[in-house]
């Protein structure tokens, strides 16, 4: 029995707000801009979280539990949601309980730690488990890195912190002649690797509302058909997406609201077809081959590498220098200042800075709050010296 195993990322940062080169020094902590982030929060919420979650709960009802889904729910959306909205986080929590619904685990600042600092990699996945347990009552089983990031060392590292299986992007040169739909194995550890169906969730997730696309508009009719064809050829068709997907980066006009409410019906006329997710995968279908990653992959942009991140000399020295802070900020072992440097650490601000144009250029604008990568760059690196200046002077018990 075929399934669809829908996975959705859900992520937003602590922007900063913005922070003048004459402010370093004189004592300012407020670093991160409270009212474009509950603003932001809000919004979201408003058009995405709210409507999404009570259409997911209404087809997991509706259906008797055969529709089903899974998140990634970050800390830092987390508390952003208790504290600008706390009904969206009460409708997470809701959606939870059904049963019908895996909350997976990631880092919990949405970090590139898995490739700087394997200590706090370790770290902030355990932070993400606790939240987990903590607002949603589950222990996960199943890690996705930050933005799908993967390869072989991280699924080392995963499987070393008693992950049973990943999530990672389905990138053709990995493949090869290989499909995404089937369970495959890290090559080294007891890990399932999940593969995402790119090509089927970006018809979702990028070109639903693209009336030049060829196959505009989409119907879960013509969708339903196109995931159908993989009976025989494949056991699991993975659609991972940004959550915003529904009502933000596809708006309600758009009809979006009216697919995802069709389709689990389409995709269940099929008797031989259903839902399913990451650990319900992993326990059903067996692995058909190992799944080696001889390069760093990730879901961004047109290249899947990590070029949104670390792609210039701004990225590299921000992140060099951010890093680098890790042994004096863990001396001092105080919460308030590793909060504050774990959210200087979030992938977000790293984004803002890449100077990629042309056909990823639109996204790598989307709820980009700076004119220019280079004046996020000067932005984030003002705050950082400034952090940087008080976790080297003010000695570990007054450390804020």
């Amino acid at each position: 029995m075929p399934a669809i195993c829908f996975y959705f990322q859900v992520h937003q940062p602590f922007r900063l707000r913005n922070f003048s080169y004459f402010e370093i020094g004189q004592g300012k902590s407020d670093y991160f801009d409270e009212a474009k982030n509950g603003e932001i929060l809000r919004k979201v919420a408003r058009k995405c979280y709210l409507p999404t979650n009570a259409k997911l709960k209404d087809l997991i009802d509706r259906h008797g539990g055969k529709f089903r889904v899974s998140f990634s729910i970050t800390g830092t959306v987390i508390e952003q949601m208790r504290r600008y909205c706390p009904e969206a986080l009460a409708s997470f929590r809701a959606l939870a309980k059904t049963g019908a619904v895996e909350v997976l685990c990631e880092t919990s600042h949405h970090s590139l730690a898995a490739l700087y600092d394997t200590a706090e990699f370790a770290n902030q996945v355990e932070r993400q488990r606790e939240l987990v347990q903590e607002h949603f009552g589950q222990t996960p089983t199943v890690f996705r890195d930050t933005e799908l990031i993967y390869d072989d060392a991280i699924g080392e590292l995963a499987a070393d912190l008693g992950f049973v299986g990943v999530l990672a992007e389905g990138a053709d040169d990995l493949l090869a002649w290989r499909s995404p739909n089937f369970v495959y194995r890290h090559p080294r550890r007891a890990l399932a690797v999940l593969l995402k169906n790119y090509r089927l969730s970006d018809d979702i997730a990028f070109r639903f509302s693209d009336r030049n696309w060829s196959e505009w508009p989409l119907s879960s009719e013509r969708f339903s058909e196109w995931v159908h064809k993989i009976s025989g050829t494949g056991d699991v068709v993975n659609l991972f997406m940004d959550y915003e997907t529904f009502g933000e980066h596809q708006w309600a006009e758009s009809g979006i609201f009216d697919f995802l409410d069709a389709l689990p019906a389409r995709i269940l006329a099929k008797p031989d077809w259903g839902f399913a997710t990451p650990s319900e995968v992993i326990a059903r279908y067996p692995s058909v081959a190992e799944m080696p990653f001889h390069r760093t992959v990730s879901w961004a942009d047109t290249e899947r590498d990590l070029t949104a991140w670390r792609g210039n000399a701004m990225q590299d020295q921000a992140l060099a220098e951010a890093y680098s802070l890790a042994d004096a900020v863990r001396a001092r072992n105080n919460p308030a200042t590793t909060e504050v440097w774990r959210k200087l650490l979030t992938s977000d601000h790293f984004y803002y800075m890449c100077t990629k144009f042309f056909a990823d250029g639109d996204v790598h604008m989307y709820f980009n709050p700076y004119a220019s990568p280079y004046d996020a760059f000067i932005n984030y690196m003002n705050v950082l010296s400034d952090f940087r200046d008080h976790v080297l002077t003010t000695p570990p018990q007054q450390a804020r």
